[in-house]
């Protein structure tokens, strides 16, 4: 990946030694040693084709790359991208080539959009991204810098497949956790945190991380599952949660609010809760294995096959 556009603006801002940092782990952050699928992986990205582009829209359902390629390229660009399975987060469109992954992101995206501040001009940081589906949405609201962070190789090289044909310098994925951001960066304009929070150990921790790399002012976008109930109300799973095994504190949305008061946000608001579909979360061609429908009671699906109450999704918004 080339950060230089990046890595440039972080430096004009005060970042230098953060960069230095950057630079040297860039130099080992593609390799073989970080998973085993990495070479199949890279050859998957070197046989991407070269196809003629007659533009980008962000703003479909599915991210769209348009233009047109011949039988050869279409064949070679499938087996490419069917190389860089599973796709969790989208979906995306390259030509005719439509990426029907696991999650159908817009759902989410939806919910999100119609409540958040203007994205226009400011500095976004998407953390634990994913492969950036939603960061590649957030370009059609015109930011000045879109910066995701995700720790997964795979994440990060399905979206170099896609910023192989869309060359965009407004959005780069780091493959980072939140840990190696600068500690009280508070350069944000706006942070979101979608689907991170009930996998973290320390919920405190997490938000107050969050809230030291916005701007005094600026915005948190926090989605996150939920249980019904009041304050003072937290599901803490006793293994496994949706056939997930690093599920920590559900709360319910009263306490995810006294959560966020104790650690300093103003301007707390509820803006949506939905219950996962089956529609929203599934398995497809391309992502094969066990999705939802797998993790909830065959008999009941509100609740999961472990008997707790079965994924609720709340979208919060707070100021810094």
């Amino acid at each position: 990946m080339n950060y230089k556009s990046l890595f440039s603006l972080l430096e004009q801002a005060g970042f230098e030694d953060w960069v230095a940092e950057l630079e040297k782990a860039n130099e080992h952050w593609f390799s073989e040693a970080h998973h085993g699928d990495f070479k199949r992986w890279n050859e998957a990205l070197k046989s991407l084709p070269e196809i003629s582009i007659s533009g980008i829209d962000f703003s479909s359902p599915a991210v769209t790359v348009k233009g047109t390629c011949d039988s050869d390229s279409s064949k070679l660009l499938r087996e490419a991208l069917f190389q860089l399975k599973p796709w969790r987060k989208g979906p995306f469109k390259i030509i005719d080539e439509y990426i029907d992954t696991e999650w159908r992101s817009d759902f989410k995206w939806d919910r999100v959009l119609p409540h958040l501040s203007s994205l226009k001009h400011r500095k976004i940081l998407d953390v634990g991204c994913g492969n950036g589906y939603h960061c590649w949405r957030m370009l059609n609201e015109q930011p000045e810098l879109v910066l995701g962070i995700d720790p997964s190789i795979l994440f990060n090289m399905q979206f170099q497949a896609l910023n192989h044909f869309i060359h965009d310098d407004r959005i780069n994925l780091l493959p980072l956790t939140i840990q190696r951001m600068p500690q009280n960066m508070q350069w944000f304009d706006t942070v979101f945190s979608m689907g991170i929070l009930y996998h973290r150990r320390s919920p405190f921790d997490h938000l107050l991380q969050l809230k030291s790399l916005l701007k005094q002012g600026g915005e948190l976008c926090l989605e996150t599952l939920i249980i019904e109930g009041g304050e003072g109300q937290v599901l803490v799973p006793e293994s496994r949660y949706a056939r997930m095994n690093n599920v920590w504190f559900l709360p319910s949305a009263d306490e995810l609010v006294h959560w966020l008061k104790r650690c300093g946000y103003k301007d707390i608001r509820v803006v949506d809760i939905n219950q996962t579909s089956i529609q929203e979360q599934r398995s497809t061609d391309w992502m094969p294995f066990e999705s939802l429908p797998e993790c909830l009671d065959k008999q009941d699906v509100n609740m999961t096959v472990e008997g707790y109450p079965a994924p609720l999704r709340v979208v919060v918004l707070a100021t810094k």
